[in-house]
């Protein structure tokens, strides 16, 4: 099916570029990239998808050309959910079938747990339960160095050398260590223009910044946090989580104690393939989806 990047202005105030494809008579499903990326996450799922459901791809705020408002404040995880929730009603969609991907799965697990009556289906694509990570990093010694990286991101002094060379030589070297070693391969031309656009690195790195996770330094040994041993409300959707089981930055920890968290609760892993399962194995993750029904 032919798709187009459409700009759409949204309610809560941000202009988002949008991928649209298939038919608007069709089941809907809304795909949301992670960090570093774009739309173009899903450049060998879209095609398949829209042969059968109506699909919207944005580039999240913060992303590429998408608007990039100033103030960490303006990244905080619900503003983002609100985008989405913003970009469904933009096109009349009441209730849709989700998928997402790093950030974007954080996005998707928040927006069906505060938002169950406009999620009908979850497709998470490496990227933690929020209860299931936080826990990690208290009581996982191995995935708490596997994401020191975070605390690296959270440091704004890295803003000002992301621009030309020096950009390069941070997905060469410090984002590629932790999650792969070609972030971007022969599409590399692309994702730089994305990555240079004017405030695009420190609005990206915001994401980061705003988070509430807790990272703990190594040999730091911070008040556990309450909620961490409480009751936490279950994901209530069918859910599907697929999982590049080579992924650098989040550890197989992260399948602990997930059903009882997720009662419809379905795990497709991909070997061989790591945290960019979407384009380093399209055809398992489109393979994952249709087996389930998508």
């Amino acid at each position: 099916m032919p798709s187009t990047l459409q700009r759409v202005t949204l309610s809560t105030g941000v202009d988002l570029d949008v991928q649209v494809a298939g038919s608007r008579d069709a089941p809907p499903v809304i795909l949301l990239h992670g960090f570093p990326e774009s739309h173009r996450t899903w450049r060998d799922i879209v095609p398949d998808l829209a042969r059968d459901h109506f699909v919207l791809a944005p580039d999240q705020r913060g992303y590429a050309r998408s608007s990039k408002p100033e103030g960490v404040e303006n990244y905080a995880p619900d503003k983002i959910v609100a985008d989405l929730l913003a970009l469904a009603d933009s096109f009349d969609l009441d209730r849709f079938t989700l998928v997402g991907h790093d950030w974007g799965g954080a996005i998707a697990w928040m927006a069906a747990l505060k938002h169950p009556e406009r999620i009908a289906r979850l497709v998470i694509v490496n990227a933690p339960h929020p209860l299931v990570f936080q826990r990690s990093l208290f009581d996982d010694p191995e995935q708490r160095a596997a994401s020191q990286y975070i605390r690296r991101f959270r440091d704004t002094s890295l803003d000002s050398g992301l621009i030309g060379a020096g950009l390069e030589r941070f997905f060469a070297s410090t984002f590629a260590q932790v999650l792969t070693s070609a972030v971007a391969g022969k599409h590399r031309a692309a994702y730089l223009d994305e990555w240079s656009q004017p405030g695009a690195m420190t609005a990206m790195l915001n994401w980061y910044r705003a988070s509430a996770i807790e990272v703990p330094a190594p040999d730091e040994h911070p008040p556990r946090p309450a909620w961490l041993d409480g009751p936490f409300p279950p994901v209530t959707q069918p859910t599907l989580v697929i999982w590049g089981m080579s992924d650098k930055a989040l550890l197989p920890v992260q399948f602990e104690g997930l059903g009882a968290l997720v009662p419809d609760l379905t795990i497709e892993r991909v070997e061989g393939a790591g945290h960019f399962v979407p384009w380093e194995d399209a055809p398992a993750v489109l393979a994952a989806m249709r087996r389930w029904r998508i």
